[in-house]
């Protein structure tokens, strides 16, 4: 099935969105994008969070996206730890 350009172009934002929240969430973590991006694709979280979520986090200001992201990867993070023990 060939994407319609609405899908197309809905899904050129959404990647955009998340080249923006990854690059907004290192600088204030003070690492690399690559950093921020593995530790999300590690946890499924480019797909669940920054794509599936879109429609709600693109409405918040850059700081509250960077402020969901952290939070988000210190909750999974800290869980997947638990798991461990």
């Amino acid at each position: 099935m060939v994407p319609s350009a609405k899908n197309h172009a809905q899904e050129s934002r959404k990647l955009q969105f998340a080249v923006l929240a990854i690059g907004a969430t290192a600088a204030k973590l003070q690492v690399s994008p690559t950093v921020v991006y593995n530790r999300l694709q590690r946890l499924g979280l480019v797909r669940r969070l920054l794509f599936d979520c879109y429609d709600i986090l693109h409405a918040e200001s850059i700081d509250g996206v960077v402020w969901n992201v952290t939070e988000a990867l210190k909750n999974w993070e800290s869980e997947e730890k638990e798991e461990a023990i």
